[in-house]
């Protein structure tokens, strides 16, 4: 399509209505960072009533000289201003990314280590173990808490009624295009399209669209076609007329305007960790390292793996026999599934799963085949008539593949990774797929907390190739925590 197909009439929005929005947002904005506050005074109170009764066993210690009545609200004023001045209320880092939680963190780590270094120096009586207890589960609840809270603020995003920043996006047509796609396909982030800007050649004397966006000015008019929708951030991509110099100069312009400047590079996919800024010459380089598919973080990714399966076997056994004993009562047949899968750097291993189809389940595959309800490479159908009652149930809370972690026991697969492939599918692989292959398949990964048989072949495929590119062992606890939520939601689990 082109971009000619693409501009089609619009209105502009008036500056007005941009006015109201921006107030709205502020508000939205300020309700939140309110909500969090209380939040956060809720839980160091609690954690700081839980320290005193633990450590004491009683609401008034017999004997103490030390006026714990006053103590307490002193540590919990301290510690909330702790949290302000490590920005822990930043609107640049709520609700989405890791940093929230890394300066939660840092804010209650540095405020302990001040306290236990002034109690060093200038011995005040407070106990040590109300203290020790107090950070610990003071800490550990504020990040349980934004946890809760964040998770209710994407539910509200992604039904268009929570608080998220108004974007307009900067950049020629394909560019601009690109990134309106990257930020819708994850709603929750909080990034909401309101305009574009793009150069004087692509403009027309009538107002446009690029798909549903409104083009809102040129280059010429940035910081005045911000103001006018009421867009609260500024994201520029890629486009041969927006120059170092004008995007200095844009940069100036918005100053004081209350408007954030973001620069969207034309790479993507790429964690954080990866990626490191080195100024030379003036200029901004990003540095990305390569992908690490070996070294000392694999051989402790593979030990983690099958110390964990063998537990999990362990634990799980007698839940596996009662598994066993429903597949065979419910249906003729074996009770395990074994199916050929390719793994890592190709090679080929059976994968075990408990049997949730009837035995000629394979034969009836051609036949159904017109009724696949997923593109790509897979076959997928919500109600696929080979399911048995048993085999429904297990698919739900996917009990039907616990049996893999005889897979990851035995070094074929990983608790996280891509989703294991049939050979059919890699014969079919162009070369960027493959990479999916650089790594052990895993029993959950991204795909697995991002919708299942939900989402598309190429959104499955991204997520595969995301995580192989940027694997790290604190992403994989990441993700096998959300796998439960994922299980319990039942999510595209069919």
């Amino acid at each position: 399509m082109t971009s000619a197909t693409l501009l089609t009439p619009t209105r502009t929005p008036s500056r007005s209505g941009g006015d109201r929005a921006s107030s709205a947002k502020r508000a939205a904005e300020r309700a939140y960072v309110r909500s969090l506050v209380v939040l956060d005074t809720a839980v160091l109170a609690g954690a700081i009533v839980v320290g005193y009764v633990a450590r004491f066993g009683e609401l008034e210690p017999s004997g103490s000289k030390v006026p714990y009545g006053v103590v307490a609200p002193a540590l919990l004023l301290v510690w909330l201003v702790s949290l302000k001045a490590m920005r822990c209320y930043d609107d640049r880092v709520l609700g989405y990314g890791a940093d929230e939680y890394r300066r939660i963190s840092s804010a209650s780590l540095r405020l302990a280590g001040g306290i236990a270094i002034t109690g060093y120096i200038v011995d005040f009586g407070v106990s040590r173990g109300f203290l020790a207890i107090s950070f610990a589960v003071g800490t550990l609840g504020l990040e349980v808490a934004r946890f809760a809270a964040r998770k209710r603020l994407h539910r509200a995003r992604e039904r268009s009624a929570g608080w998220s920043r108004k974007v307009l996006v900067v950049g020629d047509t394909a560019h601009v295009l690109e990134l309106v796609h990257t930020l819708r396909r994850e709603p929750y982030a909080g990034y909401q399209v309101v305009g574009a800007c793009i150069p004087d050649a692509l403009l027309a004397p009538v107002p446009q669209r690029l798909g549903d966006v409104p083009v809102v000015g040129s280059f010429r008019g940035i910081p005045e076609a911000a103001t006018a929708i009421g867009a609260d951030t500024v994201a520029v991509t890629a486009s041969g007329e927006l120059t170092a110099t004008r995007l200095r100069r844009l940069g100036w312009q918005l100053e004081g305007t209350g408007v954030d400047l973001v620069v969207a590079p034309a790479l993507t996919d790429v964690a954080g960790p990866r990626i490191h800024t080195r100024p030379v010459a003036g200029l901004p380089l990003i540095h990305v390292e390569a992908p690490e598919f070996r070294g000392a973080r694999k051989l402790v990714k593979g030990l983690v793996d099958r110390s964990v399966s063998l537990v999990a076997l362990l634990l799980l056994l007698p839940l596996l026999v009662v598994i066993a004993l429903a597949i065979k009562l419910d249906s003729r047949g074996p009770v395990l599934f074994r199916q050929v899968r390719v793994g890592q750097g190709g090679k080929e291993f059976g994968v075990f799963k408990f049997r949730t189809m009837v035995v000629n389940a394979d034969a009836l595959l051609a036949e159904l085949a017109a009724r696949n309800e997923t593109d790509g490479l897979m076959f997928k159908m919500r109600d696929d008539p080979r399911v048995t009652r048993v085999g429904k149930l297990l698919r739900k809370w996917s009990l039907d593949e616990l049996p893999q972690l005889a897979n990851v026991l035995l070094g074929q697969m990983s608790l996280v990774g891509p989703r294991p492939p049939l050979p059919s599918e890699v014969a079919r692989y162009d070369g960027d797929v493959a990479r999916r292959l650089l790594v052990k398949p895993g029993m959950t990964g991204l795909w697995q907390v991002s919708g299942r048989s939900d989402l598309s072949w190429e959104d499955g495929i991204r997520l595969d190739l995301y995580y192989v590119e940027n694997w790290s062992l604190a992403a994989d606890l990441t993700i096998l925590w959300k796998t439960f939520g994922a299980v319990v939601n039942s999510r595209g689990a069919y």
